[in-house]
């Protein structure tokens, strides 16, 4: 079809039509899926996994100045960029033993009401994604001295990662306790 050029209405209708006669179609998003990220970090045999808004930073372990007086899973205060972090042993606090700083022993920084302390595991598992759907509100077999901690857990591929909240451990008496 041949449109005079005298009616550039009728021309630029008619390059609309052509182009939307060969035009291809986008695809189509047919699955979107909300996911839940976490950052994983092992506590003794124990894997667990934490919302990444929790933990503000992950550190290597960094050189501790003991604390005298206070309980034995306070591992002592480090100085972070010029602020004082006090450092506690999570698998001391929860279960009494003691994680021996080794290569693959991080510090998880958390905040939380004002309140900043750093978290010593035995290893960052990474950051972890999950979808909604994996997500139960049962925590798996766990020690149950981490229950009162746990919120829940996800499962993919196989395994369970329980969800460990820090609000709740820093919201817990028993860890701003930490005077001998």
């Amino acid at each position: 079809m041949t449109v005079p050029s005298q009616h550039p209405l009728l021309l630029l209708q008619e390059i609309e039509r052509r182009s939307k006669a060969h035009a291809f179609e986008l695809p189509q998003q047919l699955d979107v899926r909300v996911t839940w990220d976490g950052v994983g970090f092992r506590v003794g045999n124990t894997q667990l996994v934490a919302a990444v808004d929790e933990v503000k930073e992950i550190l290597p372990v960094p050189r501790l100045t003991s604390v005298f007086g206070a309980q034995r899973w306070v591992r002592g205060v480090a100085n972070i960029r010029g602020t004082l972090l006090p450092v506690m042993d999570l698998h001391g606090f929860i279960q009494g033993g003691v994680t021996l700083p080794g290569r693959r022993s991080r510090i998880l920084v958390v905040r939380h009401k004002g309140i900043s302390a750093g978290l010593m595991v035995d290893e960052v598992l990474g950051l972890k994604h999950f979808y909604e759907e994996e997500f139960s509100a049962e925590s798996g077999t766990v020690d149950p001295a981490f229950a009162r901690y746990l919120r829940g857990s996800y499962r993919q591929e196989g395994e369970i990662w329980p969800v460990f909240s820090m609000a709740a451990l820093v919201d817990s008496p028993e860890f701003m306790q930490v005077a001998a």
